[in-house]
């Protein structure tokens, strides 16, 4: 006969109670009546909100704020709508409209703005060689501070207008800079135009903003003879090299730190790869006397199979080594010595100094150069 009551065994386990967390439970004692207080409020919100459906909720006019007990710590949280005067917003002026001082603070975002636009537009045309584009950039940068010190406000990379460039060519003049730098940065703002499809805003002619002609040819020569004392306060030898191969054989900076000598050497000429040289074009050196064949070993003994770089270095890096060595020894203006080259040259090919050396004279119709040009 069965049981009508379950027996003891299998009588299931006494648990204790659990008794539901009353509100504000584990704070402490000052913070448990606001705790209990807002969970009374929204239960009482809840409520009338299911007796009244159709009661369209209004804000409050006080500002709801929840408990610091309850909330996130070191923050404050508010139920408001934004009052009127936080929507309020200043309409900008005119774009690339000159402003007073009093919009200052509120347009050197947007001045800044146009900085950045420049550097994103050379980044994604990258136009010449590393220097060239290094050199657009920083033009570029130099342009739009100037914009904004003229008094030209919320422009951007599409703004440039005539009297941008009417007005940055007049003060370039003004401050005497010399021409060959004022044609280099009005050919940067015609990169600018072009770039961005408004070719006809910068004038064809440089005499419309009344900028002569250069002077390429002067009686003052730029050149200087490397000497031995300069030469040896340079205790870096890959440096000193460098700077021998320049005075022997007019190479530029960037091509007497990069070359290979054994790869260049070719028998009576000195072959100039196109990474080396400016411009990227390749260029031949001729070698002409003993002098420059012995500097040559020279150079194949030090950098071996390799160029004039160190092997635990960078171009950069000998790049800056170059220069505190040059700087140490006080040897400025070292494209004298391409200066000094050429007039060397100029002196062997003709028979007479170089114009630049403070002599000029005419070619005879006899001679092998007037032969060659006619």
């Amino acid at each position: 006969m069965g049981c009508c009551r379950p027996c003891k065994a299998r009588r299931p386990a006494h648990r204790p109670a659990v008794h539901p967390l009353s509100p504000g439970h584990g704070l402490e004692p000052t913070n448990r009546l606001a705790a209990a207080s807002a969970v009374g409020a929204n239960a009482a919100r809840r409520g009338g909100q299911q007796q009244d459906l159709g009661t369209r909720r209004q804000w409050c006019p006080v500002s709801l704020v929840v408990p610091v007990a309850l909330s996130r710590s070191g923050r404050t949280e508010t139920l408001t709508r934004p009052t009127s005067h936080q929507r309020q917003r200043t309409r900008p002026p005119p774009q690339g409209q000159p402003t007073d001082l009093t919009t200052e603070n509120a347009s050197s975002n947007r001045m800044r703005d146009l900085n950045y636009q420049l550097k994103q537009l050379c980044h994604r045309n990258r136009d010449g060689s590393f220097a060239t584009q290094r050199d657009r950039e920083r033009v570029l940068d130099l342009v739009a501070n100037q914009l904004q010190e003229a008094g030209f406000r919320h422009l951007g990379a599409t703004s440039l207008k005539p009297e941008h460039v009417d007005g940055l060519v007049a003060r370039w003049q003004a401050e005497g800079l010399a021409i060959g730098t004022i044609k280099n940065r009005r050919a940067e703002l015609r990169w600018w135009a072009e770039k961005i499809g408004k070719s006809n805003v910068i004038a064809r002619d440089n005499h419309h903003y009344g900028i002569g002609n250069r002077q390429h040819v002067t009686n003052v020569s730029k050149a200087r003879e490397l000497q031995f004392s300069e030469l040896s306060r340079m205790n870096d030898q890959y440096s000193a090299m460098s700077m021998r191969l320049q005075a022997a054989f007019g190479l530029r900076r960037e091509e007497s730190i990069k070359i290979r000598p054994e790869w260049a050497e070719r028998g009576n000429i000195l072959a100039l790869k196109d990474t080396w040289t400016k411009g990227g074009r390749t260029r031949e050196v001729p070698v002409c006397n003993a002098e420059q064949r012995q500097l040559l070993d020279e150079a194949k003994a030090l950098a071996g199979r390799g160029s004039l770089i160190p092997a635990d270095k960078t171009y950069a890096e000998q790049l800056r080594r170059f220069e505190h060595q040059c700087a140490s020894a006080g040897i400025h203006r070292v494209h004298g010595f391409r200066h000094q080259y050429a007039q060397v040259r100029y002196r062997e090919l003709t028979g007479w100094a170089a114009p630049a050396a403070g002599q000029c004279c005419e070619l005879k119709p006899d001679h092998p150069l007037k032969a060659k040009r006619g």
